[in-house]
């Protein structure tokens, strides 16, 4: 069964593109190593590829890590114009 984010789960959109290669391990890292974030906090990051077709989510739901993609057959997901960081939506 896949559990529902609390109510004051807070939603990272990592700006820019990602390389959408990266698995868990690779995202979780870059959110501690580029948004200097705890990928274990219960927090939702949200990443999307340079296409903007794809986007992946990073969840830990105090279990264990979650990775969820989403491939839209037609457009692209709108995006922060920031170059770099995160905007907590």
């Amino acid at each position: 069964m896949i559990p529902l984010p609390a109510a004051g789960c807070r939603v990272w959109i990592a700006t820019g593109h990602t390389d959408m290669r990266r698995g868990m391990h690779g995202l979780a890292l870059q959110v501690q190593e580029q948004l200097k974030r705890d990928p274990h906090a219960g927090d939702l990051y949200i990443f999307r590829g340079r296409r903007g077709d794809l986007a992946k989510i990073l969840w830990h739901d105090g279990i264990g890590l979650s990775l969820y993609a989403k491939r839209l057959d037609r457009g692209k997901f709108i995006w922060p114009a920031a170059s770099a960081g995160a905007v907590s939506i």
